[in-house]
């Protein structure tokens, strides 16, 4: 059985920074890549936030950035596009998540990567796709969240709109990134031939949103509004019960007789129309009304027995907090305490996808900022007096 990931021997040039370009090169990094962290002298902006404890290691740049290497240097100078033409020459994957015209302005278009190397899969995840009339505009999650009509549906309509709270636009556009650098690579293993790659976060996200919520966009002309309702009107949320919350979800006509049966209110449920699904969504918030007089008649615990029993799906509540402690994550080893070299003791969550013969694996810890500056030059042929110069003439930066 081979014991290499799936990506063993691709070589990744990581321009990104934040959050959505690091979570999509980490992923090919638990894949097996060989990921370099290209990193102005400044470092990555998320060296800095979430919780730090060590200077330039925050958590979340901690979460983000494992098994890659750190490149620092000023790709302004012409010294450091040097070095960066020589890397894209020996490169499998370039990806970078600003705006292409910065990128072209440093003299790294798309057109001019893949003249170096034709081979290279070039991805790039601006805010906006390139054919619109936004695409020059900065973005952000909360910018994309605003613009999807994230913020519009978290809000259910109020005056007072609000965001997701967590980076969704970022985590789900690099997840696709990550994905299309995946078959990218197939298409190239095919064709022998490199390509120019754009996942777009605002459609990306549009994409990602109105899977379930066209309703009637879908239909041109209709006067049917969007949105699924049983998500969005139907009162979907965790059920109080006598001593807490429960998420649980009666999904057919049987599991809704079976679960109002549980109180002597099957009668109850049948005049509700739960057995049919069509009359059951246009019921749907007089249901789930119902149902919350039901659930705070027993604990937490003996629903989640009656649901065991029945097979319906219910979980308890878990603060994220306890997350580490969760019975089930703790018997996969989805939390490891490790050493860092740099940060000391931390936990760390594994690589949630598991492969039979090709195993994800964390074979670095997240570098210091420029920790890898002589050994990626000495990979690309410079000697170590090339290295010298670059240092001495302030091309290369690194942390203390």
């Amino acid at each position: 059985m081979a014991q290499n990931g799936a990506l063993a021997g691709v070589k990744v040039l990581d321009l990104t920074a934040v959050v959505l370009g690091p979570l999509a090169t980490q992923v090919l990094g638990d894949f097996g890549a060989d990921v370099i962290k290209i990193e102005p002298g400044t470092g990555d902006l998320m060296r800095t936030n979430g919780t730090p404890r060590t200077p330039g290691l925050g958590s979340i740049f901690l979460a983000l950035n494992r098994n890659k290497r750190s490149l620092a240097m000023d790709l302004k100078r012409p010294e450091a596009k040097a070095v960066l033409r020589r890397l894209i020459t020996q490169a499998d994957v370039l990806v970078h998540n600003m705006r292409p015209a910065a990128m072209a302005r440093l003299g790294f278009s798309p057109e001019a990567c893949l003249a170096i190397n034709p081979r290279l899969v070039y991805a790039a995840a601006p805010g906006f796709g390139q054919d619109g009339c936004d695409r020059g505009l900065p973005a952000f999650d909360d910018i994309i969240q605003a613009a999807c009509g994230m913020a519009d549906m978290v809000s259910e309509g109020e005056a007072t709109p609000n965001y997701v709270p967590s980076l969704i636009a970022d985590k789900t556009t690099g997840m696709a990134l990550a994905q299309a650098v995946l078959a990218a690579l197939f298409a190239r293993e095919r064709t022998g031939v490199g390509q120019a790659v754009e996942v777009p976060m605002l459609e990306t996200m549009v994409s990602f949103l109105l899977a379930e919520h066209m309703g009637g966009l879908t239909y041109p002309g209709s006067d049917v509004a969007p949105g699924y309702r049983r998500v969005t009107k139907g009162g979907r949320r965790p059920m109080p019960t006598a001593d807490g919350h429960i998420a649980l979800l009666p999904y057919s006509g049987e599991d809704w007789l079976n679960l109002f049966g549980e109180v002597g209110r099957r009668d109850e449920a049948a005049a509700l129309g739960v057995e049919d699904r069509t009359t059951r969504n246009a019921n749907i918030q007089r249901i789930y009304t119902v149902l919350e007089t039901i659930t705070r008649t027993k604990t937490t615990a003996e629903w989640l027995a009656i649901c065991r029993r029945l097979d319906i799906p219910a979980m308890r509540l878990i603060p994220v907090a306890e997350l580490p402690e969760q019975p089930h994550l703790r018997e996969v080893g989805m939390f490891e305490i490790v050493q860092h070299p740099h940060a000391g003791e931390i936990r760390v969550m594994r690589p949630p996808t598991k492969f039979s013969a090709t195993p994800a694996s964390i074979r670095r810890p997240a570098p210091r900022l420029g920790e890898h500056n002589n050994e990626i030059l000495t990979e690309a042929g410079y000697t170590q007096d090339d290295i010298a110069t670059l240092k001495g003439a302030g091309i290369l930066q690194e942390s203390a």
